[in-house]
């Protein structure tokens, strides 16, 4: 089979695949949309009190720290 004859038809191909792929993958969101969870994030302003982050955790074992290091 000569390929350079059939160059056209492949590229017409591979176009129609390509834009067939984009609008169902873009249609994808709208119909999506409704079964979207929504979170609600109420965040309060206050200037003069400074942001405080407090981490927590335990500390590894001997077994643990040998079982995360395989």
């Amino acid at each position: 089979m000569n390929l350079s004859k059939h160059m056209e038809f492949i590229f017409l191909g591979a176009l129609a695949l390509i834009g067939a792929s984009a609008a169902a993958t873009a249609a994808v969101p709208a119909l999506m949309a409704p079964l979207a969870p929504t979170a609600y994030i109420e965040t309060i302003q206050q200037d003069d009190i400074p942001a405080v982050v407090v981490v927590s955790a335990k500390r590894l074992t001997a077994e643990e720290k040998a079982a995360l290091g395989k």
